[in-house]
């Protein structure tokens, strides 16, 4: 535990100033100003991990990696000094004159610091933590980004920028074991705006009796974070997107409700949406949300801010492009329908179509690729009926909300009622993510986020505008019984969730308590291997099942054969077919 602590105030502070100069440089000029830490420190975990892409492609992601990222940020500390001075004694002048009831709200942020530490020292290590995430991470820690590597083993090609970041702040150039805390600091960044929900600041709370679309979102988070808290310490991708995807949903719609006028926000709420990509394809239709700021910047004609965006969007997804032409030799592995390049270490394309199907029929529950081309009517009621009892409710009132938004869009196209289509467009994105994720590779683990944020926002946003009026006739005392019994159901729901899943958090925490890990993280799990070679290099493959870990390295699920593009195995692989 004390391990992870240790990483976390590193992680603090080395992507706050990156942030926070990333943020200073945007806003220079502009009368907005930043509102939460929080955007600086999210702001600063993308801008280090499209460091670390960067780097990797000219190298091992470990010392230099870091010593260089320290520098960066003793500069942007020296270039911001001023400013951050000046914040840092507004912060402990609002603590010291409790301002606000400050420190009761430091008090509670220590508390969930310590109670994420614990939880991100121990716990379930992910299955495909051992059968590929450990050794991806490994690669990166070594190697940096090595051509061809999905020749040895295809979901070594599945390059996600999370795993950059893992590889970047595990420590392993300490000469210890791989720290793998990332996951852990994003999940406790999301807890602390999750639990603004019962008031810890803000009007649209439990507290003031007024919930909004951006509060059920935040239950929402709170009910995920419970659901992963023994799982945060493996390093899988799902876990970042979905974590991610929260922070920028309910971000979004805090501006909404707030009525923030400026493009600026939402603008870098879209450059996160492009970092979200870089995470995992599956949130590509997130980036729906870009047509927000665009619309309002095109219509400005604010053509310096539009260039500035693109660039930003350009110079986050660079690096993730590059990496997927050298992992694969495609654009976006495993999709083969873009075939741009002609290069040694591309995988073949029977491979990489197996692959995808293979991702589909898998989320469908099926482990037979001839089961692909089944029709709907036949795997969904199987996929259905092997889901959770919570899941298939989720799913369903996501379903029902998909239905809902419909009738909803029909009615403001004939001008049956109004709405504000900012808010509308928010739900299009959900709504749109989770019907393309139902639709293809339904793992509820793969878009989970889908499932619980589609009726949080579409019914949340419902409720939210049907008691819009409810705060003045309170204020004149006109406000009828049904609204408040509408209010008050609202508020008991909230309230029974939160209350049932802490109470659900504290008995697994008891129920699991191992009294470990209070100095060291839980290392990786490793498994028994045999080794073979490949022009005299030892390769590993497991005696028993398709489980490697992180100590056998290089390791591959089962015994492949592939060729040296170079003297060594830093120089690449290609097929051996």
């Amino acid at each position: 535990m004390l391990s992870v602590i240790a990483i976390w105030i590193y992680m603090f502070l080395t992507t706050f100033p990156v942030g926070y100069g990333i943020m200073y440089a945007v806003t220079r000029g502009t009368k907005y100003r930043v509102k939460h830490i929080d955007t600086y420190l999210i702001c600063g975990i993308a801008g280090v991990t499209v460091y670390a892409q960067f780097a990797s492609l000219f190298g091992p992601v470990g010392l230099m990696a870091n010593v260089i990222l320290c520098v960066v940020n003793l500069l942007a500390a020296w270039i911001c000094r001023h400013e951050l001075g000046s914040m840092t004694r507004e912060v402990w002048g609002n603590i010291r004159d409790n301002r606000l009831g400050e420190r009761g709200r430091m008090f509670g942020i220590l508390f969930l610091f310590l109670l994420f530490a614990y939880g991100a020292s121990r716990g379930i290590i992910h299955y495909d933590t051992g059968l590929y995430h450990a050794q991806s991470i490994r690669w990166i820690e070594e190697y940096g980004v090595v051509k061809g590597l999905g020749n040895l083993h295809c979901r070594l090609a599945y390059n996600s920028s999370s795993f950059v970041l893992s590889a970047l702040y595990s420590m392993a150039f300490l000469g210890g074991q791989s720290y793998h805390c990332a996951a852990g600091w994003l999940a406790f960044l999301l807890a602390k705006v999750c639990i603004e929900v019962i008031g810890m600041q803000g009007k649209g709370t439990i507290r003031y009796g007024r919930l909004r679309a951006s509060d059920f979102a935040k239950v929402m988070g709170i009910y995920y974070l419970v659901n992963i808290f023994d799982e945060m310490i493996s390093p899988a991708s799902d876990y970042f997107m979905v974590l991610l995807a929260f922070y920028l949903i309910i971000r979004w719609l805090e501006l909404l409700e707030e009525n923030v006028q400026s493009a600026l926000p939402y603008a870098m709420l879209s450059v996160l949406g492009v970092f979200l990509m870089t995470v995992k394809l599956s949130a590509a239709l997130i980036l729906l949300l870009v047509i927000y700021p665009a619309y309002y910047l095109v219509k400005r004609k604010s053509w310096r801010e539009i260039a500035k965006y693109i660039i930003l969007g350009f110079v986050t997804v660079l690096p993730f492009i590059i990496r997927n032409i050298l992992l694969s030799g495609w654009l976006v592995y495993p999709f083969t329908q873009i075939d741009l390049f002609d290069v040694l270490w591309k995988i073949p394309k029977g491979v990489a179509d197996y692959d995808a199907k293979e991702i589909q029929v898998w989320g469908r529950g099926y482990a037979d690729v001839n089961r692909y081309d089944i029709s709907v009517k036949e795997w969904m009621p199987e996929w259905f009926g092997s889901l959770a009892g919570s899941d298939k409710l989720f799913v369903l009132a996501a379903v029902a909300s998909v239905c809902i938004l419909f009738v909803y869009a029909v009615g403001m196209l004939c001008r049956l009622w109004k709405g504000r289509w900012d808010i509308f467009l928010v739900q299009i994105a959900v709504a749109g993510s989770f019907a393309f994720w139902l639709c293809t590779s339904p793992l509820i683990r793969y878009g989970c986020v889908y499932v619980y944020l589609t009726p949080a926002v579409i019914l949340g946003g419902i409720y939210d505008k049907l008691l819009s009026g409810a705060e003045e006739r309170r204020r004149t005392g006109t406000i009828s019984f049904r609204w408040k019994m509408l209010r008050m159901c609202g508020i008991v729901a909230v309230w029974f969730l939160f209350g049932y899943k802490c109470a659900a958090l504290g008995g697994e925490i008891m129920g699991s308590f191992v009294n470990d890990y209070w100095i060291a993280q839980k290392d990786y799990e490793n498994y028994k291997t045999q080794s073979y070679q490949i022009e005299g290099i030892d390769f590993y493959y497991p005696v028993q099942g398709d489980q490697v870990g992180y100590d056998s390295f290089p390791s591959a699920p089962v015994r492949t054969e592939v060729r040296f593009l170079g003297q060594n195995i830093g120089d690449g692989f290609a097929s051996g077919n």
